[in-house]
């Protein structure tokens, strides 16, 4: 089925999207860096019109300047994960045949080593988390995997609640994938690890700010 455009409006140099989501996918950002000691994470998003890879939040190298850079599709490792829709673990970026150096070196920084993982919306990849540099102190290469991906469904989980919430504001009731999808949540959330379930938490919070135009409801 036709990919949904996720990539956030506005998303270019010089533009901001809206606050929400940019502030979600920063906080999964700065999480996953500090997670794994990187030199930097970021999320790129698909753009459902071009199909490009957009950097929609970058948290540590290239912070202040790649947000709204795009790159096309099948560009280097994480072109390779958005089409697969399977994580990735390049210990040494010098002997990847997948690696786009010249990508990298546009970015303004050229990572030895990364880690990538799919965000996804039921069969369909609508972005990819990434990790550059992760410190060598990390678990192991298993282990760092599942924890990428836990962040990467956590932040899809979290843009499908908000940009649904912002179309969904006239009162009409969920619709039975909605209503599927709030259940799934709180199932995950009864076998999430602490560390996982305070992010969600802080997720749902973001959509309740959506779904109340940051009206308190308590």
């Amino acid at each position: 089925m036709p990919l949904q455009n996720y990539s956030l409006p506005n998303s270019h140099p010089g533009r901001q999207a809206p606050l929400t989501e940019r502030q979600l996918l920063h906080s999964v950002v700065e999480v996953a860096r500090h997670v794994f000691g990187a030199a930097a994470s970021s999320i790129f998003l698909i753009d459902g019109d071009s199909g490009d890879l957009v950097f929609e939040a970058v948290a540590g190298k290239g912070d202040t300047h790649l947000p709204g850079t795009r790159f096309p599709a099948e560009t280097g490792i994480a072109g390779w994960v958005a089409m697969s829709c399977q994580p990735v673990y390049v210990d040494d970026l010098s002997g990847s045949s997948q690696f786009a150096r010249a990508a990298a070196e546009s970015t303004g920084y050229v990572p030895s080593s990364l880690m990538a993982a799919p965000l996804t919306r039921g069969e369909d990849c609508i972005g990819v988390l990434e990790v550059l540099d992760p410190s060598a102190a990390s678990r192991s290469e298993l282990a760092d995997l599942d924890i990428l991906g836990l962040l990467a469904v956590q932040a899809a989980i979290g843009l499908e609640i908000l940009i649904r919430a912002r179309y969904k504001t006239d009162g009409t009731p969920l619709t039975d994938e909605s209503a599927m999808l709030l259940d799934r949540i709180g199932k995950g959330m009864c076998t999430a690890v602490p560390a996982t379930a305070a992010m969600a938490v802080s997720l749902l919070n973001a959509a309740e700010e959506v779904l109340t135009g940051g009206r308190n409801p308590r």
